[in-house]
């Protein structure tokens, strides 16, 4: 099960971004996304390489969304596709891995061609209502979310609407792992409630 925190400064508290992430990515999470669209390039390259030399300590896997060049060029660790963003093939092409490539999807045919496309994994949603979520469409519900686990042929992240208390629901589906923004960034001691997270992910995912 994939721990898979996405950045917003301005949903948390605080507001300071190297903070938040390196919090994260010390308490335990497997993959963290850069999401901060409105920073300029030479700030993002310097959140970038200051969060990679510290996740060496830890093994996190850091990746930022939509740039694959610069993400490559701070020695990030892969790539998050927006939905609209460049081609899957064309930027495994260009970026070999071990570089990750995620996708977002927000339906099966999007996922199965990611798949086929070269996507190391996708994110699929929203599983449940969230407004954030809303120009997507209606959630997919984790009964189509279940159906779509069983047939992908790679890992697929449930997003949108996933809160703590749906996190066994999800890995009970069959998800790979779990996509927030929110989750990760409500979380008053994530040192603690990340390794629950995941224990608690675990034995739902032992569930027949």
């Amino acid at each position: 099960m994939i721990l898979y925190a996405i950045t917003d400064r301005r949903l948390c508290a605080g507001g300071d971004l190297v903070r938040q992430a390196s919090t994260l990515l010390r308490a335990g999470v497997d993959w963290l996304q850069v999401r901060e669209k409105d920073l300029s390039d030479r700030t993002l390259f310097d959140v970038l390489r200051i969060l990679v030399q510290e996740s060496r300590r830890f093994g996190t896997r850091i990746l930022l969304n939509g740039r694959s060049d610069l993400a490559s060029a701070a020695g990030a660790h892969g790539v998050h596709l927006p939905s609209d963003g460049l081609p899957t093939d064309s930027v495994r092409r260009a970026f070999p891995r071990p570089f990750l490539v995620v996708r977002s999807c927000h339906s099966e045919s999007e996922v199965m061609e990611a798949s086929a496309a070269g996507a190391d994994a996708v994110t699929l949603g929203p599983v449940y209502e969230t407004p954030s979520k809303s120009p997507f469409g209606p959630p997919l519900g984790v009964e189509r979310f279940t159906e779509v686990c069983r047939k992908a042929p790679l890992p697929v992240l449930a997003l949108g609407g996933v809160s703590a208390s749906r996190v066994g629901e999800v890995a009970a589906a069959g998800a790979g792992g779990i996509a927030a923004i929110r989750l990760f960034c409500d979380l008053s001691n994530p040192f603690a409630a990340i390794p629950a997270l995941r224990a608690f992910a675990k034995e739902a995912e032992k569930r027949p």
